[in-house]
């Protein structure tokens, strides 16, 4: 395919600097905002009278043409041509004559690259929030069916205190929440059009910057060209909260794994998502969990990549920001197929309440509430803390639990306990007790359930 920007050289270069310039192989899936932006600019030069509004009309019937054709796979993209704004180009120049060459007036690839871009990642940008949605729906839907479900929480992946299955499952729903709401943020600094930047000092026509951002659904435009064209801000932004999400179905990922072990078997993964061993017949293994853990450090890469190709450009345009479409691409790609199998592997789990209460009822997790009993019979707090202490390990020599442990017993270590203590420590008052606002109890799950609901809904 000819060089358009032949003419100062040759644009003959050799084969293997085509190779190494080309970015057809990954930009091409811009080519319905790189078409629909020229669309938008074709009718700006006509509504400006740079160009006829007979010739901005025919521009645009053409690449409509274009766009339809690509579409339908009547029009295969050209693997040779350097980037997606030639091969377009190129085509409607087939097409239409030397009107097609009119298109390029009042634009440069810099802006119209930026331009595609912010378009394309608008709309990843909206779709990865509605996958972030449908994971969220799943997990209110698992929380309130188990919102009265008790497990041992940790801290240090050791048995801590009682919760409630659903009140684990919302802390993800609250980091899921803002998940979304930095994504929202992200997109409105996505969502300023840089076209009408030009190469990087605007343009000598009297174009309309304002009208062709408003046709694309720009909420404004940038205002200092420079700045247009070598602005990747909103790629590093987006991909630092892609990193976050990431992180949060990784964190959640280890959860399930270590869930569904032998060791645990607090829930069952379904088999659709899980696998089998080559050699061991009796192994079911959460490979989808493992991946979605394994992936986030593509993610964090990719974030990593952009950070260190921005962090010595001088202004404006360089080719080196070329690299920013395989990495934001790649983390868009990669955090989509993630939410799209967390959400049915969930809907698919099998909880296993008996187990989660079997686990609870071992390990001395409502130790603190023997401690809060003790504080409340007039012991300070350390010296209650002690007293406690001192009764966990008299129950680990005598091989029972603070709920069996035999009255005298306790009060051979405290004599202001009374029988009231069973009530303390029993796992249900442990639970139903923790009424402080983002506390276990049902009530506080219920509350937060409704309050990650409400933003939801919107």
């Amino acid at each position: 395919m000819a060089k358009l920007w032949a003419g100062r050289s040759s644009g003959q270069t050799a084969q293997a600097a085509d190779d190494f310039n080309s970015s057809i192989r990954f930009d091409s899936r811009m080519f319905r905002e790189d078409i629909r932006g020229s669309m938008a600019h074709a009718r700006m030069l006509g509504a400006q009278g740079i160009l006829d509004p007979a010739e901005a009309e025919g521009l645009v019937l053409g690449l409509s043409g274009i766009l339809r054709d690509l579409e339908s796979g009547a029009l295969s993209i050209d693997p040779t041509a350097e980037d997606i704004h030639m091969f377009v180009e190129q085509v409607l120049t087939e097409r239409l004559g030397e009107l097609g060459k009119k298109l390029h007036t009042a634009r440069s690839r810099n802006d119209q690259v930026a331009l595609d871009l912010r378009m394309y990642l608008r709309r990843e940008t909206d779709e990865i929030s509605a996958l972030l949605r449908e994971l969220l729906a799943a997990l209110c839907t698992l929380a309130e069916a188990h919102k009265a479900v008790i497990l041992p929480g940790y801290t240090h992946l050791q048995r801590a205190q009682p919760v409630t299955f659903g009140h684990h499952l919302l802390a993800y729903a609250m980091m899921l929440l803002r998940d979304l709401d930095r994504l929202a943020d992200c997109r409105k600094r996505i969502n300023l059009s840089p076209i009408g930047c030009c190469a990087l000092a605007g343009t000598t026509f009297d174009t309309d910057r304002r009208m062709e951002a408003a046709e694309l659904g720009f909420d404004g435009v940038a205002l200092n060209s420079l700045d247009g064209v070598s602005d990747r801000d909103f790629c590093v932004e987006l991909l630092a909260a892609l990193s976050l999400v990431m992180a949060h179905l990784s964190r959640f990922s280890e959860e399930l794994i270590l869930w569904s072990s032998w060791e645990f078997r607090f829930v069952e993964l379904s088999e659709d998502y899980t696998t089998g061993s080559s050699i061991m017949p009796q192994k079911k293994n959460p490979d989808m969990a493992e991946l979605c853990r394994g992936k986030t450090g593509r993610v964090y890469g990719d974030l990593l990549a952009l950070l260190t190709v921005l962090k010595g450009l001088p202004l404006a345009y360089n080719k080196d920001l070329q690299e920013d479409k395989e990495a934001v691409f790649d983390a868009c790609d990669t955090v989509r197929a993630c939410l799209g199998v967390m959400t049915p592997m969930l809907a698919g789990m099998r909880v296993r309440a008996d187990r989660m209460l079997a686990a609870a009822r071992e390990g001395f997790i409502n130790a603190t509430d023997l401690a809060d009993y003790l504080v409340g019979k007039g012991l300070p707090f350390r010296s209650a803390y002690k007293v406690s202490g001192e009764l966990v390990a008299e129950c680990s020599r005598r091989g029972c639990v603070l709920e069996t442990l035999p009255l005298e017993v306790y009060r051979s270590f405290c004599p202001e306990i009374d029988a009231g203590v069973y009530e303390a420590v029993d796992l249900g008052n442990c639970v139903a007790r923790r009424k402080s606002l983002g506390g276990t109890s049902v009530d506080n799950v219920e509350a937060q359930l409704a309050f990650v609901r409400e933003k939801l809904n919107g």
